[in-house]
């Protein structure tokens, strides 16, 4: 598979009014020229993402899915704040153009950025790469999510992108909400760690930005060094407990390697792929902590939270707005999600 974001023919369900977009970036986009092409970038469920061609450059359109929506979820307007935000601050984001509000230009709410040219790496594993650049690819994965981590909210204009108080505590019942929104048949693991992780939930000592979906296929590395030059897909960033983001992170260690971010028993000297230990102690050198705390019950809360959204996906099929060709295959996992779940709250003392 080619390291280059791959676009398909876009669907009729899903394609664009380009004399009424193109109008908008001659309006919006320094430096813009026309005509402009478009294609539909493969993969992803959620905000259907678009590249646009044109004599002045490639751009990235992000829009909310066509059709009737949950209230909180798609939120691209709160996404371009967030790049708003971190992109002066030098963090690896795409530059932002502008966010149109008005439904009437393409049907939906959207924002266009920059295109970050680089290698989108799908497969944990890394495949094609030597043991060095694995080690190299890792760390540098690592590092960008705690230098994400040490941004001031405050100083890149988001002192107030996320409510204060618990983040876990305010997680565990927006997902259970979410999930409860997109319910389409009773799971008993589910009812169990709706009932569980409330009552355990951890103390939260740091507030960060956190992504909310860190992992390697939503990352754009340089095409020449192990590098990050641009982390994409913030639909569920927040400020919150930096663990969320970094145990989540983790999880790919627990996940079997299916040929996305899992690398479970892939790790080690003779791969090249950093062990776990070893992320947490270069994060934890990055960070100033001394260490992370027992990872169990985070594992649980990633496993519940990530079941929430693939339930989203669920229902979406049920209802016929679920973007991708692949969200069947997507939708097949809740069940297995929701398993591993209640595996680990089981570990976690439950």
């Amino acid at each position: 598979m080619s390291d280059v974001p791959q676009t398909v023919e876009v669907a009729d369900k899903d394609r664009l009014d380009m004399a009424a977009l193109t109008a908008w970036m001659h309006a919006n986009v320094p430096g813009f020229t026309g005509p402009l092409t478009y294609a539909k970038f493969a993969g992803g469920q959620s905000n259907p993402t678009y590249r646009l061609d044109s004599p002045s450059g490639a751009y990235v359109l992000r829009r909310k899915p066509f059709g009737a929506l949950l209230p909180s979820a798609h939120a691209v307007d709160r996404e371009y704040r967030l790049l708003v935000g971190l992109h002066p601050t030098g963090f690896p984001v795409a530059r932002p153009f502008g966010l149109c509000t008005d439904p009437a230009v393409i049907g939906a709410m959207f924002y266009v950025m920059d295109y970050a040219g680089g290698r989108n790496l799908w497969n944990g594993t890394l495949p094609q790469q030597s043991p060095a650049e694995r080690t190299a690819l890792y760390n540098a994965m690592c590092d960008t999510l705690a230098d994400l981590h040490a941004v001031d909210p405050a100083a890149a204009g988001l002192g107030d992108y996320g409510k204060p108080g618990n983040y876990f505590e305010r997680q565990v019942a927006r997902w259970t909400k979410q999930y409860r929104a997109s319910e389409t048949e009773h799971m008993p693991e589910v009812e169990r760690l709706i009932a569980f992780l409330p009552a355990t939930l951890p103390p939260q000592e740091r507030t960060s930005i956190v992504h909310g979906d860190y992992r390697i296929d939503n990352l754009i590395f340089a095409p020449d060094r192990p590098q990050v030059i641009a982390v994409l897909d913030w639909e569920l960033s927040t400020l919150g407990d930096p663990l969320a983001d970094f145990s989540y992170f983790l999880m790919n260690w627990v996940t079997p390697p299916e040929g996305r971010a899992g690398i479970a028993g892939c790790d080690g000297a003779d791969t090249g792929i950093p062990t776990m230990a070893e992320m947490v102690e270069r994060y934890c050198g990055r960070t100033g902590r001394a260490g992370v705390p027992d990872l169990d019950w985070y594992f649980a809360y990633n496993l519940f939270r990530l079941t929430g959204i693939v339930q989203g996906v669920k229902k979406r099929i049920v209802d016929g707005t679920a973007s991708s060709a692949q969200a069947a295959a997507t939708a097949a996992r809740v069940g297995p999600l929701a398993a591993a779940a209640w595996y680990f709250a089981e570990r976690a003392g439950a």
